[in-house]
């Protein structure tokens, strides 16, 4: 757990310190998730950070008090409660969710089961969920300023700031979690998942080989690890990667894939 958990407030505290350069007039702005601001988007994280917490802590049954019948009402109910507040007040509510969601995951060993909205699962991969939350919607919020969500095609200079949406190692959870949604993805579409399984074989920052699946099989994902990311997140469609897929199912993989 001590990984995740270092990798997760990594991700957390580097959004925080990009939130921190925004002037007042700029959490108004809207992002990429229609009808939400800035403000929208870390109203959504905080909103579901405190629910993690409490659900870790109280169990199945504060899921069920919840009463999540349909998931995009869900998401917007820690929209409309951040509305007409102070950002000041948004970014402490989600300070404060996010530090009970680790400190409650630290004492749980990466087995522990958690039950979740789309049913239960591991301490590591909620773990995994969280980061996987927070540089999705990192990513809408930077969109809003800078307007992109890929990196700069050069790195800044040493004695420039780095580039807010540079892919980092810690890519590599999400990335995980994109080849371990895939049954997921397939059953939500109505499809049958093959037998053998498909693997994920892409490449992070500073050229490190990342492969999660099966080495068996020949269905297999090829690309860089932050299309990859991007395309499991939503945030860029399958033309806009340079991912290449080997097997009838691995190109369907390409097309219904989805981390959440």
């Amino acid at each position: 757990m001590r990984e995740i958990l270092s990798d997760l407030v990594a991700e957390q505290q580097h959004l925080d310190q990009f939130l921190q350069t925004l002037r007042v007039r700029q959490w108004p702005l809207p992002t990429a998730a229609k009808g939400w601001s800035i403000q929208d988007t870390v109203s959504h994280l905080a909103y579901t950070e405190a629910l993690a917490a409490e659900v870790i802590e109280q169990g199945e049954a504060r899921l069920k008090a919840e009463k999540i019948v349909d998931i995009d009402e869900w998401t917007m109910r820690g929209v409309m409660l951040g509305r007409g507040r102070r950002y000041q007040e948004i970014i402490e509510w989600w300070r404060f969710g996010r530090a009970d969601v680790v400190e409650a995951l630290s004492r749980m060993t990466a087995s522990q089961r958690i039950p979740w909205l789309h049913g239960e699962m591991s301490a590591r991969s909620f773990g995994s969920v969280r980061l996987m939350e927070t540089w999705a919607h990192g990513l809408d919020v930077k969109a809003a300023i800078l307007g992109r969500i890929v990196p700069l095609p050069e790195p800044p200079e040493e004695d420039e700031d780095p580039d807010p949406v540079a892919d980092t190692s810690r890519l590599r959870h999400i990335a995980s979690l994109g080849q371990r949604t895939l049954p997921f993805a397939f059953e939500q579409a109505g499809e049958e998942f093959p037998a053998s399984g498909i693997r994920v074989e892409v490449m992070g920052p500073l050229y490190a080989g990342w492969r999660f699946g099966p080495e068996d099989t020949d269905q297999v994902i090829k690309g860089m690890a932050g299309d990859w990311c991007r395309l499991v997140t939503h945030r860029q469609s399958l033309e806009e990667t340079g991912l290449k897929a080997v097997g009838e199912y691995a190109e369907k993989a390409l097309e219904l894939a989805r981390a959440y």
